[in-house]
């Protein structure tokens, strides 16, 4: 279950105000076509090298129509990466029961994790890239980490709930701690290239949450 000190806080620009968003069908399919465009782009040249006109080129569409939409660089990063932070968050685990015990649940949600991650790792080693050179973005970032830690302290409040996991235990920081192994190694092999497999990385972090919280763990005596 998942997701350093950062760089000196200064913006990559002073950009104006977000635009709202498209009232139309036409414009919201406009919107999205640049989005799925500036990430091609971003992914292939990297942020600080990527310029609108290859965005515009890449969606086949004018600079006054990125403007339409946009007011900058920075801003379109913003409109990927929060296109993909569903799936980042809601990665579509492998079905599991409501009455599975704690550890498959785990399990499930660390490899529906990992195998996001997997799709993701150019635009996650992105994220890290910008974090360090925009401090707005670098606060998005960090609020983006805290909606991963809140989600998995509600599922340990809960085994603690039902007497599976100590109570001393603070939910939140425990949680932090948990899910920020589990967001480094999948940084380390797939944004990094240590290149472990999946079902490596599920099986290990799936040991140390369970270890962590004192569950045993499936083919454990």
């Amino acid at each position: 279950m998942t997701d350093g000190d950062r760089g000196p806080d200064v913006a990559v620009t002073d950009a104006p105000s977000p635009k709202g968003a498209p009232t139309t069908a036409r414009g919201v399919r406009t919107r999205a076509a640049l989005v799925a465009a500036a990430r091609t782009v971003f992914e292939r040249d990297g942020f600080l090298a990527s310029r609108l006109t290859d965005i515009t080129a890449e969606a086949s569409c004018s600079t006054g129509t990125f403007y339409t939409y946009f007011v900058s660089k920075e801003e379109i990063f913003l409109a990927v990466m929060e296109a993909a932070k569903d799936e980042m968050l809601h990665p579509g685990v492998p079905h599991v029961e409501a009455s599975d015990d704690p550890v498959s649940v785990i399990e499930a949600s660390n490899r529906g994790y990992f195998e996001a991650y997997a799709r993701n790792a150019k635009l996650m080693m992105l994220q890290e890239q910008v974090a360090t050179i925009d401090a707005d973005f670098r606060q998005r970032r960090l609020e983006r980490g805290e909606a991963f830690a809140r989600r998995n302290a509600k599922a340990i409040s809960r085994m603690q709930d039902d007497g599976l996991v100590d109570a001393a235990l603070d939910p939140i920081m425990t949680s932090r701690a948990l899910s920020g192994m589990v967001g480094r190694l999948a940084y380390s092999s797939f944004a990094l290239g240590m290149q472990w497999s999946v079902d490596d990385l599920v099986e290990t972090s799936t040991r140390l949450w369970a270890n962590a919280l004192g569950l045993r763990y499936r083919d454990d005596a």
